[in-house]
């Protein structure tokens, strides 16, 4: 399931961002969110999270 909606991302679920240095190579980092950065109720990159890590990233993959 991919990242564009915000209703489906709720904070404690597990994700699989990618992070902004990362963007051309498309590396994903996996964590569970803590906190969801964008207002908005779609972008069409991904909403963008901070997971419990302290890593914030665009959410690509919906795990849960």
């Amino acid at each position: 399931m991919n990242g564009t909606k915000r209703e489906k991302i709720k904070q404690g679920i597990k994700v699989r961002v990618v992070q902004k240095q990362h963007q051309r190579s498309g590396k994903l980092t996996e964590g569970v969110v803590q906190k969801i950065l964008t207002n908005s109720s779609t972008h069409p990159h991904g909403i963008k999270v901070m997971l419990e890590s302290g890593i914030v990233g665009r959410v690509e993959e919906i795990l849960d």
